[in-house]
């Protein structure tokens, strides 16, 4: 018998005598042993994890699969904060079976968010999230190229001169809802912002970006369904794209709703040859074929505009919350702000797109809310092919994930003197929150900055920055000015919530409120 040979039957005879040992165990020795291998098992993965010089340092857990999602979801912030100061800006960690490698600072906004389209994808980091909410052929359900299509297409409602429309627009519908909603009856009251700035922000954006027919459909019910759509948007749904629960059932009934009626006015707009320039439909329907010749279809036309609608609610109804929640503690800003909104209008109430770019301490505030509050305290990528950290030996394998903390830099004191305190004043004198690199790039949808290594980025960075920054300052702009016009209000700063995707106040979070005189 040959060496190689008999080394096979000892092994071989080992195995043996250790599965007869397990069966001879009791059935509660048994469970253990089922219980304890995987934890045996991740805590050796670690080690030998640990003891590569090609990898970046992992953070260590107990719990397999779930890893440091605990310390992550509650507190991303403290939790990258704990790490950095043991690793370094660069380290990686297991979040639910993923592993998610962190690069904090500007360093890592360069390194990640300007990686080559070949190296990292979002598409493949969010569609298993987006696509059940949005619908199939858009936003991360598509390649990167019609992405890019898309919002050129798009962008054709997001241009100086719609603003100029919008503006009216976007104050009538908060004068509508600040008049009519039961929270704001009387001359004082109470409201939860959580309710009154998701209402205010989705009424706002219809109006404007898809028109008045789309608008007044939210008032039968249809609001309700872009609810139940925007509950898919959690941590859960983020790992368990389809679960057989009560609000992913919803979620999916909502977005057939929402995209079937759409679909149902494109149509009759198309039979009845009432294709004109009143909204995104209308510029959807007029155009929207791709380089290579194939045009959207319907569907994917419905689908599109739920995600243009979409896109920017998260970011203006947080935004908007906070600036009121912020602004309940400081009534000398309030104040402050009123006196330059006078000064700028004079005895006009209505405000227009251009007395907006009169108004430094209006734009400050939602700047400096931006900055506090990132709608998006982690933005991810996956990895497509092995990607070498900058001035490194470290490489982070291909199937893994690269997580940017723009939020964490924001209200970091190396980047910002008292970090988290409010004030808007701190961009009365201008700060680099620009990019020195004046270099910029059309991915297709207009020309931006290639520069993303500033500690500035609450519109993220890159191909995929978001397209809607001037239409977010317009929106909330009008929304702030009108408030301030209306009302005095005060508050008690709530704590922030992670448990879901977007940097939530916790409840309650209410303002207490009195009309000003008028």
């Amino acid at each position: 018998m040959s060496g190689t040979a008999a080394l096979i039957q000892e092994v071989q005879s080992a195995g043996l005598y250790v599965f007869d040992v397990i069966l001879a165990l009791s059935t509660a020795q048994k469970i253990m042993i089922v219980v304890a291998l995987p934890f045996l098992y991740s805590i050796v993965w670690q080690l030998l994890y640990s003891l590569r010089n090609d990898r970046v340092p992992l953070v260590f857990y107990w719990i397999p699969w779930l890893g440091s999602a605990i310390p992550y979801g509650m507190q991303p912030y403290e939790f990258f904060a704990q790490c950095q100061q043991k690793y370094g800006d660069c380290f990686s960690f297991l979040l639910l079976g993923k592993v998610m490698t962190v690069y904090l600072g500007p360093k890592g906004h360069e390194f990640i968010l300007n990686a080559k389209l070949n190296d990292v994808s979002a598409e493949e980091a969010y569609t298993h999230l987006t696509t059940p909410v949005f619908g199939k052929g858009v936003i991360y359900d598509c390649p990167n190229w019609k992405l890019m299509e898309q919002k050129k297409f798009a962008k054709v409602a997001l241009t100086k001169d719609s603003f100029i429309k919008y503006v009216p627009l976007i104050r009538e519908e908060v004068l509508n809802y600040v008049n009519s909603d039961s929270q704001f009856r009387g001359n004082k009251g109470k409201v939860n912002v959580l309710k009154s700035q998701p209402e205010i922000t989705i009424f706002t954006a219809s109006r404007t970006l898809l028109g008045e027919e789309v608008r007044n459909m939210l008032n039968t019910g249809f609001a309700k369904l872009y609810s139940d759509l925007d509950k898919g948007f959690t941590p859960i749904n983020f790992v368990f794209p389809n679960l057989p629960l009560p609000s992913y059932k919803r979620r999916d009934e909502a977005h057939n709703i929402i995209s079937s009626t759409y679909m149902k006015l494109i149509n009759k707009r198309k039979q009845e040859n009432d294709i004109q320039d009143r909204d995104l439909v209308d510029a959807l329907m007029k155009n929207s074929t791709y380089k290579d010749g194939t045009a959207m279809t319907e569907r994917e036309i419905a689908n599109l505009l739920i995600g243009v609608l979409m896109g920017g609610q998260h970011t203006s109804a947080s935004t908007s919350s906070w600036f009121l929640l912020h602004l309940g503690e400081r009534p000398d800003l309030q104040e402050e702000l009123y006196n330059e909104i006078k000064s700028v209008l004079g005895d006009r109430k209505e405000v227009t797109y251009e007395d907006l770019q009169h108004l430094p301490l209006v734009n400050n505030t939602i700047k400096e809310t931006l900055r506090l509050h990132m709608p998006l305290h982690s933005i991810f990528r996956k990895v497509m092919n092995p990607l070498q950290v900058p001035d490194s030996k470290m490489i982070v394998p291909k199937g893994h994930y690269v997580l940017v903390s723009p939020g964490f830099a924001m209200t970091n004191e190396k980047y910002f003197p008292n970090a988290n305190t409010f004030e808007p004043h701190r961009w009365d004198v201008s700060q680099n929150a620009g990019s020195s690199d004046s270099d910029t790039v059309d991915y297709g949808f207009g020309t931006i900055s290639k520069g993303v290594s500033s500690p500035y980025l609450p519109f993220g960075g890159g191909r995929h920055r978001c397209i809607g920054e001037q239409f977010a300052y317009t929106q909330l702009g009008t929304i702030l000015v009108t408030f301030i016009q209306t009302f005095k209000w005060t508050s008690k700063l709530p704590k922030v919530d992670y448990s879901s995707m977007v940097t939530l106040p916790e409840e309650p979070a209410e303002i207490e409120w009195e009309r000003r005189a008028e």
